[in-house]
């Protein structure tokens, strides 16, 4: 069978693909005309849409024959990770782990899906790759993907958190980073620009990742028929990772906690330091500008006023008078 790419959207609005699997691990190609002409005694079909294109939409709330409310919910901008149970269908709202090819920046997809006994729906936003269903399309395309309903679903899950061990690799590697340049008091101002970023990602992940276990839970312990006990035993492993991925996200969450609150105790020293210095520079001068104060005021009886040298003797008392507040200042520890 000949790798294909995906259906072009704008071949076919809003179909990304649609795949009738043949159970041994291979798939035929169908287009908007094979979907409405597809029925369940034909085998098992994924169809993969667009979630915001008015074409997908239509089809999903008319011609699809889903339940009107989990339409609804499947076309909904709400992503948060959730699994609800409709007879013996099941609507699963996921998070993926998107990384970029180009920038190799990192994204959490949202996919939505209608899975029932001879037939699964996802749908993902128009604007928004996700390499895990790419993945598993190649490998039905090469004949070595999923063969029944439940693996499909077990296999989605699979794929849309295996990049997240690597990205929980990045921030653990910039945690150490920012560790080490704390020790080594560089620059704090970058330093805590990255520390923000990280600890914004850590947040942003566990936000999702939180509910996703949850789900996962859901789906593995739910009664539907089509869910078999290969498939259940996948996504418990799959449940397992996310939970070990939710600890080390906790982990990455109080390193970078104690290293924000050593740079903010670095700062306060720093301030303290500083603030030291200039008490003890005003302490220095606060005597003889007392003293040029008292000579400077406009009355009678200044003494010295009629001698020459009476300028040079101050400048003499002053320069005296520094060394010993500098001996008073270390006595009093205050320098």
């Amino acid at each position: 069978m000949p790798v294909a790419a995906d259906i072009q959207t704008g071949v076919q609005p809003g179909l990304r693909f649609a795949a009738q699997l043949d159970r041994k691990g291979g798939c035929r190609d169908l287009d908007w005309a094979g979907v409405r002409a597809w029925r369940p005694t034909d085998g098992f079909l994924w169809i993969h849409l667009e979630r915001d294109d008015p074409t997908a939409a239509a089809w999903l709330q008319g011609e699809s024959r889903v339940d009107p409310l989990a339409a609804l919910a499947l076309l909904a901008e709400e992503s948060r990770p959730r699994v609800e149970d409709v007879d013996d269908s099941l609507l699963v709202v996921l998070r993926g782990v998107n990384v970029d090819d180009s920038t190799g920046e990192t994204e959490m997809v949202p996919i939505h899906i209608w899975a029932e006994p001879d037939r699964l729906i996802s749908l993902r936003d128009k604007n928004h790759q996700l390499n895990a269903l790419r993945n598993i399309r190649l490998a039905l395309l090469t004949g070595k993907g999923p063969r029944s309903p439940g693996g499909l679903l077990a296999q989605i899950a699979e794929r849309i958190v295996e990049h997240l061990e690597l990205l929980l690799d990045g921030l653990e590697d910039q945690v150490g980073e920012l560790e080490e340049d704390s020790l080594e008091n560089v620059d704090g101002t970058e330093t805590r620009a990255r520390l923000a970023s990280v600890r914004r990602q850590t947040i942003k992940l566990r936000r999702y990742l939180g509910p996703q276990r949850d789900a996962l839970y859901r789906i593995q312990h739910d009664d539907a028929c089509w869910l078999s006990d290969e498939a259940k035993l996948r996504l418990r492993e799959v449940n397992d990772k996310v939970i070990r991925h939710i600890e080390d996200l906790d982990a990455l969450r109080d390193r970078a906690t104690i290293l924000h609150e050593d740079l903010s105790a670095q700062i306060s020293e720093r301030i303290a330091v500083s603030s030291n210095r200039f008490t003890a520079l005003a302490a220095l001068l606060l005597p003889p500008s007392l003293v040029a104060g008292l000579l400077g005021a406009n009355v009678g009886g200044i003494p010295g006023s009629d001698n020459p040298v009476a300028f040079w003797e101050v400048c003499l008392v002053v320069a005296a008078m520094l060394p010993a507040l500098w001996m008073l200042l270390r006595r009093l520890r205050w320098l």
